[in-house]
C-alpha cells in the first residue's frame, strides 16, 4: 500500500524526522488560506500522486510555458495560482505512462535551501530477508539510472535483526555521503528514526528523494515515499485510513474485496489461475508462444463459485482483453467450482472474446462436463502447452 508525499512527511515528522512544515489542499478555493499559513519567502506547489517523476512531469492539459509537477513560487497568492492550475489536471509521468494520473491533492511547502541532494532508502532485501540500507551522493534522480551508469556511487548494506540498527550503521551512510562533522551525528540519529519507524509500521520501502543538506549545514528529508506491507494492515490502522483508492487501478480495487490476487497489465490475454506459480508459469507460455499476458490473477486454493465469478468478470471488463485462458490444476481447488463459476459469469456478462479452458486435478470430470454441457463456445485445451498455443492463435487469428 502507497501513501501520498504530504502523509509520508507526516508520519515521519511525528518520529522526530526534519521536514518541511506544508500544508495539503484538496480544493482550489482552500490553496491561498494553506499557503498564507506558512513562513516563506519561498512556497513549492507539488502534485500529489502515487508516482515519481512529478518534477520532470508534463500535464496533459497544459499551457504554454506551464513547468511540470512541482512549482517554486515567490507569494502566497502565486503558490495558490499553481496549485489551483494543477488540481483536477492529469499529469504524466515516467511512471505513470501514457494515461497519467489525475491530481486530486497538491501540497504546499516551505522552500529550503539546498547545497547538496543525496539519496536515501530503506528496503526488504528478499535474498537476505533483512533490512536494508541504499544511499548514494545522487540524489535527485533515478536511483536506477544511478546504478547503470555509476554503480560505485551506491552504497548497499543490510542490517542484522539480532542487533538492529545500531550507530555505526549511520556513521558508515554519513561517511559515504561525504558528511562531516556535526552532521554525521545528525545522519547518525536520523537513520536511527527511519529504521525505528520503517519496522513499527511494517513498511516495504522508504525512500528519500533528496534528502537534503542546507546552506546550513543541516539535514532535511525534502521529499518521501512510503510503501506497507498489504497484510499487516489488520495490525496498523492508522496507516490504513491514509489509502487513497482514486490512486488505485480499479479492477485491482475490485479483485481486492473478494481476497483476489490480481494485478492488471499491458497485455491482450485476461489469464485466470490457481496458485501463483501456475499464474507466473501461465504467462510465461502465453509470452513464449508470441503474446502478452493482461493480467495476473490467482484465483486462490479455496475459492468459491462467486469469487469465480467476480474474477472473470474483473478480467472480462478489462477493454485491452482479446481473450481469455483459464488454467486450473485442481488440488485443494475443484474443477467443477471453477466450471460454475465461469458459466455463471458468462450467462451474466457474456462472452465476446475467445475463451480456452484447461481443466486437470480434482473433480476434473464433473468440471468437463460442465463446461461441455453449458452450451457456451469454449475451447477445450489438453494441457497448459496446448491452451497457451490456443488461445494465442485465437488472438492472433
Amino acid at each position: 500500500m502507497n501513501i501520498h508525499e504530504y502523509q509520508a512527511k507526516a508520519l515521519l515528522r511525528s518520529y522526530g524526522a526534519p521536514v518541511s512544515d506544508g500544508r495539503a489542499v484538496l480544493r482550489a478555493e482552500d490553496a491561498k488560506n494553506a499557503a498564507g499559513e506558512l513562513d516563506g519567502p519561498l512556497w513549492v506547489v507539488k502534485a500529489q500522486i502515487h508516482a515519481g517523476g512529478r518534477g520532470k512531469g508534463k500535464f496533459k492539459e497544459a499551457e504554454a510555458g506551464e513547468k511540470g509537477g512541482v512549482r517554486l513560487t515567490k507569494s502566497v497568492a502565486e503558490a495558490a495560482e499553481e496549485a489551483k492550475k494543477m488540481l483536477g489536471k492529469t499529469l504524466v509521468t515516467h511512471q505513470t505512462g501514457p494515461a497519467g494520473k489525475q491530481v486530486n491533492r497538491i501540497y504546499i511547502e516551505d522552500g529550503s535551501d539546498i547545497e547538496r541532494e543525496l539519496y536515501l532508502a530503506l528496503l526488504v532485501d528478499r535474498q537476505s530477508s533483512r533490512i536494508s540500507f541504499v544511499c548514494s551522493t545522487e540524489g535527485g534522480m533515478d536511483i536506477e539510472e544511478v546504478a547503470a551508469s555509476t554503480p560505485e556511487k551506491i552504497l548497499s548494506f543490510a542490517v542484522d535483526p539480532a542487533t538492529g540498527y545500531q550507530p555505526f550503521h549511520g556513521r558508515r551512510i554519513a561517511f559515504a555521503l561525504g558528511l562531516k562533522g556535526p552532521q554525521v551525528k545528525e545522519c547518525v540519529k536520523l537513520m536511527g528514526i527511519l529504521y525505528k519507524a520503517f519496522v513499527e509500521k511494517d513498511m516495504e520501502m522508504l525512500e528519500i528523494n533528496p534528502l537534503i543538506v542546507m546552506t546550513n549545514g543541516s539535514l532535511k528529508v525534502l521529499d518521501a515515499k512510503l510503501s506497507f506491507d498489504g497484510n499487516a494492515m489488520y495490525r496498523q490502522p492508522e496507516v490504513s485510513e491514509l489509502r487513497d483508492t482514486t490512486e488505485e487501478d480499479p479492477k485491482e480495487l475490485e479483485a481486492s474485496k473478494y481476497d483476489l490476487n490480481y494485478i492488471a497489465l499491458d497485455g491482450e490475454i485476461g489469464c485466470m489461475v490457481n496458485g501463483a506459480g501456475l499464474a507466473m508459469a501461465t504467462m510465461d507460455i502465453i509470452k513464449l508462444y508470441g503474446a502478452e499476458p493482461a493480467n495476473f490473477l490467482d484465483v486462490g486454493g479455496g475459492a468459491t463459485k462467486e469469487k469465480v465469478t467476480e474474477a472473470f468478470k474483473i478480467i472480462t471488463s478489462d477493454p485491452n482483453v482479446k481473450g481469455i485462458l483459464v488454467n486450473i490444476f485442481g488440488g485443494i481447488m475443484r474443477c467443477d467450482v471453477i466450471a460454475e463459476g465461469v458459466v455463471a459469469a458468462v450467462k451474466e456478462v457474456g462472452l465476446k472474446v475467445p475463451l480456452v479452458v484447461r481443466l486437470e486435478g480434482t473433480n476434473v470430470d464433473k468440471g468437463k462436463e460442465i463446461i461441455n454441457t453449458s452450451g457456451l463456445d469454449v475451447i477445450a485445451a489438453d494441457d497448459l502447452k496446448d491452451g497457451a498455443q490456443k488461445i494465442v492463435k485465437a488472438v492472433k487469428g
